[in-house]
C-alpha cells in the first residue's frame, strides 16, 4: 500500500453540483465528439473498425457513469429494527468497485470495506455495495469517493460508529506519467466510536486485513 488518506465525512459542497440536472448533449453530438477524439488520435474514423466505435463508446460511458442518474441514499432507506438485539459491528468487506478518474478518465480499479455499530437497526447488506457503486460510476477522486460512501451512510443509518475503507490501483499512474503497475492507494473515512476509540479502528482493520490473507 502506497497512500493512507483519512477523509473526515463532511458536507461537501460539490455533491449538490453533482445531483443538479445539467443539460445532457443529444447521442448524435456525444458520437461527433467521439468521432473528434479519434481523429485527433491520430486515426480514421470512418474506416471499418473504427465506423460504429463512436455509437459503442456513447452506449458504454451511460453504463459506466449511470451513478449520475440514482440518488445512492434511497438505497439505505429502509432500516431492518428486528434484529434479536444484535447490536456488535456489521461488516462487508471486499465489495469491488470500478470507477474512473476525473483528470484522465481512466480507469480506477479496487475494493471496498464498509462496518458500522448500529443503533436502531440495520440495513440490507447488499445496499452497502449498491452505495459504493453508485458514486463509483461517477467521475471521481478516490479521496472524494471515499467521503461521498462515508457521508451517505452515516446520514441516513445514523450508527453509533462507521469505518469505510477503499483500495484501489489508479490506472492514470499505470498507464501514463509515472507508468507503475500494481500501486495501490488506500483512503478510510471515520465517524462515531471508529474515530475516537483507536482500538476500534484497529479492530476494524485487522478484519479487513484477513480479506487481503484470503486473496
Amino acid at each position: 500500500m502506497d497512500a493512507l488518506v483519512d477523509k473526515p465525512a463532511a458536507k461537501l459542497e460539490r455533491d449538490d453540483a453533482i445531483r443538479a440536472p445539467l443539460p445532457r448533449p443529444t447521442r448524435k453530438e456525444a458520437e461527433a465528439a467521439v468521432r473528434t477524439l479519434i481523429q485527433w488520435a491520430g486515426d480514421d474514423p470512418d474506416r471499418e473498425g473504427l465506423v460504429d466505435t463512436p455509437k459503442r463508446v456513447v452506449k458504454a460511458w451511460r453504463e459506466m457513469f449511470k451513478g449520475y442518474e440514482h440518488d445512492a441514499g434511497e438505497e439505505l432507506d429502509t432500516i431492518f429494527e428486528e434484529v434479536g438485539g444484535y447490536d456488535d459491528m456489521v461488516l462487508v468487506r471486499d465489495i469491488p468497485f470500478y470507477s474512473h478518474c476525473e483528470h484522465h478518465i481512466v480507469p480506477i480499479l479496487g475494493h471496498a470495506h464498509i462496518a458500522y455499530y448500529p443503533s436502531g437497526g440495520v440495513v440490507g447488506l447488499s445496499k452497502l455495495a449498491r452505495v459504493v457503486e453508485i458514486y463509483a460510476r461517477r467521475l471521481q477522486t478516490q479521496e472524494h469517493l471515499t467521503a461521498n460512501v462515508t457521508q451517505a451512510i452515516e446520514e441516513r443509518l445514523k450508527p453509533r460508529g462507521l469505518a469505510v475503507m477503499l483500495e484501489a490501483e489508479h490506472m492514470c499512474m499505470a498507464m501514463r506519467g509515472i507508468q507503475k503497475q500494481g500501486i495501490s492507494t488506500v483512503t478510510t473515512g471515520f465517524t462515531g466510536i471508529f474515530k475516537s476509540d483507536p482500538q476500534q479502528q484497529m479492530h476494524f482493520l485487522s478484519l479487513v486485513q484477513r480479506a487481503y490473507k484470503a486473496r
